[in-house]
């Protein structure tokens, strides 16, 4: 099969919402939540300022994909996708990691587990159909949202400003996405990724020296928890979800995000003792009940979440 026979051959399973992954990608989905489940905890057990963060993690994933892109063609509309997304990716961390330190782990991924939701929504605003049984979903979510942001307002000014930082960083997930499989219909993954991830990096090392935060004298401590999200996060987690986005429909992929959120939470719980409060247990439960029903709903109406 020719290249180009091979990635129309993908395209065709992308763009079929209800056929499920097959094993080598429910693999590759089992082991990403595992990596991405392990980015919040480590966040907020960090120190190192956020742009640096975003720098070093983004760049140390581009270097350990960049000898297997060497192998592949660069095509020029999917390289322009694959800047796009790792500028749009930039500043999705940059509210991730905020809402991780601001708010809690359980509540901030609970909240960035919109995606889905956001992607609906700007299909719709671009003219796309949504059928109207999945506006319950994103109801039942909305409840979710005004659930923990109402009692982490009570809490603190800052867990609500917390949520706030995760809700952009949901929106701009879901873009992510959208401009990760377009790229994709013409790169293959490793060149995909490493693009992205290195224009992540270019774009977060100017925050950092504008700011003037260091970028590189800081505890053994600090570069240990930068190596687990290079080697966790990122290359068991996005680049595990990224590599089944080329044949698995956006919307199973997030679909099977959701699953982020109890793995982060339990996480929490162990590496850092943080529980968070009853009342923001039935939130998360509305949140990821309402997602459900949007992709589950969309899918059945086979409804294109990455236009």
């Amino acid at each position: 099969m020719s290249h180009g026979e091979q990635l129309k051959s993908q395209g065709h399973a992308r763009d079929s919402h209800t056929a499920i992954p097959g094993r080598p990608d429910l693999i590759r989905l089992g082991i990403g939540i595992m990596g991405i489940g392990t980015s919040g905890p480590l966040i907020a057990m960090s120190a190192m300022p956020i742009p640096t963060l975003i720098f070093w993690r983004n760049l140390g994933g581009s270097l350990l994909t960049l000898p297997f892109a060497l192998k592949h063609p660069r095509h020029r509309e999917g390289i322009k996708w694959s800047v796009i997304a790792g500028f749009v990716l930039a500043i999705h961390f940059v509210g991730f990691f905020l809402a991780m330190r601001w708010t809690s782990v359980a509540a901030g991924t609970a909240l960035v587990a919109l995606q889905p939701i956001f992607a609906a929504i700007f299909v719709k605003l671009s003219g796309g159909h949504i059928p109207s049984k999945a506006w319950l979903g994103m109801i039942v979510s909305f409840m979710g949202v005004l659930l923990i942001s109402g009692i982490d307002l009570h809490i603190s000014l800052r867990s609500f400003f917390g949520d706030l930082a995760a809700l952009i960083s949901a929106a701009l997930a879901a873009l992510y996405m959208m401009a990760g499989s377009k790229a994709q219909r013409t790169v293959e993954t490793t060149v995909y990724t490493t693009i992205c991830y290195f224009i992540c990096a270019i774009t977060a090392l100017p925050m950092a020296l504008v700011m003037g935060f260091p970028v590189l004298h800081f505890s053994a401590k600090e570069w240990w928890i930068l190596l687990g999200l290079i080697f966790g996060a990122q290359i068991l987690g996005h680049s595990m979800f990224n590599a089944a986005l080329k044949r698995v429909s956006p919307a199973i992929v997030s679909l099977i995000i959701f699953f982020e959120v109890p793995v982060s939470s339990i996480l929490a719980i162990w590496w850092l003792g943080q529980t968070p409060p009853l009342g923001i247990l039935p939130g998360i439960a509305l949140i990821l009940i309402g997602c459900v029903l949007v992709v589950t709903r969309s899918r059945n109406s086979q409804t294109e979440l990455a236009p």
